[in-house]
Order: C-alpha cells, then sequence, then structure tokens
C-alpha cells in the first residue's frame, strides 16, 4: 500500500511511504556527521524556471529580473484544493510579488496521484496573461538510497545510442558533453559519482528507468519521465538519498547571453492555453 503527505508551502510531497516503510528524503531530520542537514527539501516543484540563471538574472521583454535557482514556487504558499487518501492537488497563481520576479500572469497546479504502487505527479500550467509567457519547469524528488555503499545503479529501458551527459560549473551547464558514463545501459552509482553536483542527461530514448538494488538484486523503484527530455540525478556528497529529476528545459549555460527566450527548450505558451506534463514511480515491493 502506498501512502503520501504533502504540504502547502511549495505544493511539496514531504513523505511517501510503501507498506510504512518511508521512501522519500525526509529533509532536515536527515543530519551528516557533523550534525547538520544534508539538504532540507524532499521534492520541489521547480518552476518558473529549472537550475540556475547566470548571474541570478534574465533579460525578458527588455527588462531584467532576478530570480533564486529553480525559481520562486518551491517556496511559496499554494492553496490546497484537494486532499483525499489517493490525491492530492495544489495552485499557486500570479501575484505582485511573483510579477515582480516573473513578468507572467499564470496559474500553476500541481497534483499527486496513487494508482496501486504508483504515484504521478501532474504539472499543469495556464497562461493568464494576455502575451507569450515563457518558461521552465521540472521535478526534483529525492529517494532515499545510500548510494555511497556503491550497491545501487539505474537501468534504462531502452538501449542508448545517442544519450548525452553534461556537467555543471558553478551551477551553470557546460557546453560540452562528458564521457559516456553508461556501462550495460545502466549507471553505476558511485560514491564519487556527485563530487562535482548534478549529472544531466539529454538525448534519451528511454522513457523509463530503473533503480536497482544490487545487493539484493531488487528494483527499488521505476521512474516514467515520458514528455521530459532532461533527465538529472543528483545528490549531496555522502547522503543518503538520489535524485531523479525529470526536466522540461535546464539551467543555464556557462556561455549564455541572459535572454530568457534564448534558453534552450523554454516553453511557449500562448495567452491562455495550458501546458501540461507529468512522471510517475512505480515503488516495488
Amino acid at each position: 500500500m502506498l501512502t503520501i503527505e504533502s504540504s502547502n508551502h511549495g505544493a511539496e510531497l514531504i513523505s511517501i511511504k510503501l507498506n510504512g516503510k518511508e521512501m522519500l528524503h525526509q529533509g532536515n531530520s536527515v543530519l551528516d556527521e557533523n550534525g547538520k542537514p544534508f539538504w532540507g527539501r524532499h521534492a520541489p516543484v521547480l518552476f518558473p524556471i529549472v537550475g540556475k540563471l547566470k548571474d541570478n538574472k534574465t533579460k525578458i521583454n527588455g527588462n531584467i529580473y532576478e530570480m533564486n535557482q529553480h525559481g520562486f514556487a518551491r517556496d511559496m504558499d499554494f492553496k490546497e484544493l484537494e486532499k483525499t487518501e489517493k490525491k492530492h492537488k495544489y495552485v499557486l497563481k500570479f501575484n505582485s510579488e511573483t510579477l515582480k520576479k516573473f513578468p507572467f500572469k499564470f496559474e500553476l497546479y500541481v497534483e499527486y496521484e496513487i494508482i496501486g504502487n504508483e504515484l504521478t505527479t501532474k504539472y499543469t500550467v495556464i497562461n493568464k496573461d494576455n502575451k507569450d509567457m515563457l518558461f521552465g519547469i521540472g521535478g526534483h524528488p529525492a529517494f532515499i538510497c545510500n548510494y555511497c555503499t556503491e550497491n545501487y545503479e539505474l537501468e534504462f529501458e531502452k538501449q542508448e545510442d545517442k544519450i548525452e551527459f553534461y556537467k555543471l560549473q558553478e551551477g551553470l551547464i557546460k557546453t560540452k558533453p562528458i564521457n559516456n558514463i553508461l556501462e550495460n545501459n545502466k549507471i553505476k552509482l558511485t560514491k564519487n559519482i556527485f563530487d562535482e553536483d548534478a549529472i544531466i542527461m539529454k538525448n534519451i530514448t528511454s522513457d523509463r528507468v530503473t533503480l536497482i538494488n544490487l545487493k539484493n538484486n531488487k528494483k527499488v523503484l521505476e521512474f516514467d519521465f515520458t514528455g521530459f527530455p532532461y533527465l538529472a540525478i543528483w545528490s549531496k556528497k555522502g547522503a543518503p538519498f538520489v535524485c531523479i529529476e525529470p526536466w522540461q528545459n535546464h539551467t543555464d549555460s556557462i556561455n549564455s547571453n541572459g535572454e530568457f527566450c534564448e534558453k534552450e527548450d523554454i516553453i511557449k505558451l500562448r495567452s491562455n492555453e495550458k501546458f501540461e506534463c507529468k512522471y510517475k514511480v512505480i515503488f516495488n515491493d
């Protein structure tokens, strides 16, 4: 049986339990050897940007706007629309504060739904403005996984012949891919894999990856990111969790010119149009 808890703050999942066993990183309660939290979040919603802006600034219609990494939605209070045992739904609407950072009128809906052992996260963005709207969106769930034991790997559903891997430099994506890190269509989660921050993947053939515990050769979860052109993985050094992140677009590149409209794969939505995307996680007993 799958159960969830979520918060109106950031519309963030704060617990996913499978038959009573916690599967989601527990934020500030998980401490490192110095007694400090590894990472205070659980599964933030990334909107209206994914990753960082160069110098935390961008230019939209000739004006400069400032936004912190991954945007502002994760730090705002959403309105709860529905909360049942199997479904949670929230909305965030533009206001005077969001317009100072992001000059578009929007509605962002975040919905979680359980069917059996499957949890679907759905994002819906509606352009409430009278002009075209540009934005980015993505997920950032952190699953309990002590990757430093080197007992875990991620396996792709299909043969990955075109996949490219990118790393970051001070939070910005490098322009050239790194060497392919796949072995037999799998990523081995070594204790040093996140020494240089996140790993970002593009040109992916698969719609699904599986997190496997090699110690007992069991699937921990299957992650379906159909419709997302990017997938990132990330953790803190030595932390007992791994984030599997479906992204519609990505952080600024190191040579970004700062023009928001020129960000790679930025989503353009016409007035009153709606954009939807979703990802699913199937947890295994």
